[in-house]
C-alpha cells in the first residue's frame, strides 16, 4: 500500500507542477559543437544533457562542464552532446514536468535518497550498476555511490561530496594547553579545560537543527557503528536501539558541560560561524563546503585562517565506530533515462564525465568530488590536500539523517534534535518520538 500511495501522490504532484510550470522557462540551450539544430550533424548520435549550472550563477562549474563535453566529443567524434541549462529550482520543476510524458533527457542530474524514489518507482532512471562495476570500479569514496542506491541498485552516480570534520583554532588550543583529542574522553577533557578557562568550546547554531543532528549522528556512529542509525531509518533496526539512546545521553552531557555557545538553540548557523571566525569559540563542526572560509576567503583575516586546522570526530572507548567513518553526503549525481535512445553512449558519457569532474573540480572550482583524488603534485591549500587524502582512506560515509528520511519524519527528527539539545525531552522520549514516526510510515 505504501508504494502505491507514494506513486499516486507523485503522479498528482507532477500533474500539479505541469499546470503551474512553464516547460521552457528561462533556460539556456547549448551544443558541444555550437550547433543549435538537434540531429543536424549527419550520422552523429545526440545525447541530450540537462544540468543546473548556468554561466551567470555558477561560472566555474559551467566552464568545467563545457570543457568536459568538448573533450568527450573530441574522443567520440560520432557523438554530439546537446545541453539545456536551468537554475536549481527550475531544473527540478522541469524534470518533474518531463517525467509526466516520459521525456526525460538522456542524461540529467539527481539527488540521493528520497529524491530518487519516485523516479525509480516510475521506472524512469536506468540502472548504472554496469558503469559502477566497469569503468568507475573502486573510483568512489566509500559510501558515496551507495547513497544513490535503492534496493541495492544504483540509479545515479555522484559528482560532489561533503564530509563534516571538527575545525579548531590551534592558537586557542595552544594558549589553553589543549592537545588535539583522538578519543571522545579526550575531547570532553579538552572541552572542560576550555570552559574552565572561560573559553567557549564549540560554536553551534542549532536554530537550524541539522547542525545539532550532525553531532548526534557522529556519536551514534562512534558508539553503535556505521549501520545503527541507517538501520533505524530503513526499518531493519529501531531508533530505540541502546546505542542511539546512549548517543542522546551524551548530547545532554555535553550541554551540561557548557560545551556550546550560550543561546545555541536560538542562533542560526551563520551566526555561530561568525563566533568561530571572530575567534570567540575554539571549535566548529561543519561540512567541507566551508573549506574556502578557512583557506582562500580573504575577507577573513590571514592570522585566523592560518590558525584553523581540523580533526576527525574522535572514537568512543568501547564503541563500534571507526575514526575514518564520516558523516556527510554527496551532492548532485548523474542519471541516464531508462528510455534513452542512446543508452550506451549516455552511459559512456556519464562515466567519462564523472572521472573528468573528479580531476578538474578541485583545482578549478574548489569542489570536493565524490571520486578519490590523487593529490600528488596538486597546487591546493594544505587543508584541501589533507581532506582529500583522508577521503581516500574513508571506511564509511553516513548520509545526513534528515536527507535519508521522508519530509514528515525529517521534521520530527529535527524538532527532536532541538528538544534534545534544549533538554526538553529525555533521551528515551527523543528516541520514541522518532521510532513512532518511522513506524507510522511502514
Amino acid at each position: 500500500m505504501k508504494g502505491k500511495w507514494k506513486k499516486s501522490l507523485f503522479v498528482l504532484s507532477l500533474a500539479f507542477v505541469f499546470i503551474l510550470a512553464a516547460c521552457g522557462g528561462n533556460s539556456e540551450s547549448e551544443t558541444g559543437d555550437d550547433s543549435n539544430e538537434s540531429g543536424s550533424d549527419s550520422g552523429k548520435k545526440t545525447i541530450e544533457f540537462m544540468h543546473l549550472w548556468p554561466e551567470g550563477s555558477s561560472k566555474q562549474h559551467h566552464e568545467i562542464v563545457n570543457n568536459i563535453i568538448k573533450e568527450f566529443e573530441e574522443e567520440n567524434p560520432d557523438v554530439k552532446v546537446e545541453v539545456e541549462i536551468l537554475g536549481n529550482e527550475q531544473y527540478k520543476e522541469k524534470l518533474k514536468v518531463l517525467s509526466t510524458s516520459n521525456e526525460l533527457p538522456d542524461v540529467g542530474m539527481a539527488w540521493p535518497a528520497g529524491f530518487l524514489e519516485p523516479y525509480v518507482s516510475g521506472n524512469m532512471f536506468a540502472s548504472l550498476d554496469d558503469v559502477l562495476e566497469g569503468p568507475l570500479k573502486d573510483k568512489f569514496v566509500a559510501g558515496t555511490a551507495e547513497a544513490y542506491q535503492i534496493d541495492g541498485t544504483t540509479y545515479s552516480l555522484p559528482l560532489e561530496l561533503n564530509i563534516t570534520p571538527i575545525y579548531y583554532n590551534k592558537r586557542i588550543f595552544d594558549e589553553n594547553g589543549v592537545e588535539v583529542p583522538k578519543t571522545y574522553e579526550e575531547l570532553k577533557a579538552a572541552i572542560q579545560t576550555l570552559a574552565d578557562n572561560g573559553v567557549t568550546p564549540v560554536a553551534l547554531g542549532n536554530k537550524d537543527r541539522w547542525t545539532g543532528s550532525m553531532w548526534y549522528m557522529y556519536l551514534a556512529d562512534r558508539i553503535g557503528g556505521p549501520e545503527v542509525l541507517n538501520n533505524a531509518i530503513n526499518r531493519t533496526g529501531s531508533f530505540e536501539d541502546p546505542a542511539l539512546i546512549q548517543a542522546a545521553e551524551e548530547i545532554q552531557e555535553l550541554v551540561d558541560m557548557n560545551t556550546f555557545i550560550n543561546g545555541f538553540n536560538g542562533l542560526g548557523n551563520d551566526e555561530a560561524k561568525g563566533y568561530f571566525i571572530n575567534e570567540q569559540a575554539a571549535m566548529y563542526l561543519m561540512a567541507t563546503w566551508d573549506l574556502p572560509e578557512w583557506t582562500t576567503n580573504e575577507d577573513n583575516p590571514k592570522e585566523f585562517r592560518d590558525s584553523v586546522e581540523y580533526m576527525k570526530f574522535p572514537t568512543v572507548e568501547g564503541g563500534k565506530g571507526d575514526i575514518n567513518s564520516f558523516v556527510g553526503g554527496p551532492g548532485v549525481g548523474l542519471f541516464v533515462a531508462e528510455n534513452s535512445d542512446v543508452n550506451e553512449e549516455a552511459k559512456d558519457f556519464v562515466a567519462f564525465f564523472v572521472e573528468k569532474w573528479g580531476e578538474k573540480s578541485v583545482t578549478d572550482a574548489g569542489v570536493i568530488p565524490a571520486t578519490k583524488v590523487n593529490t600528488e603534485g596538486m597546487e591546493l591549500p594544505q587543508m584541501y590536500i589533507d581532506i582529500l587524502n583522508d577521503l581516500n582512506e574513508a571506511s564509511n560515509l553516513t548520509l545526513y539523517a534528515d536527507v535519508q528520511m521522508s519530509p514528515s519524519v525529517a521534521e520530527v527528527h529535527l524538532d527532536m534534535i532541538q528538544a534534545l539539545f534544549g533538554k526538553a525531552v529525555t533521551p528515551e522520549e527523543f528516541a520514541k518520538e522518532q521510532e513512532d514516526a518511522l513506524a507510522a510510515e511502514e
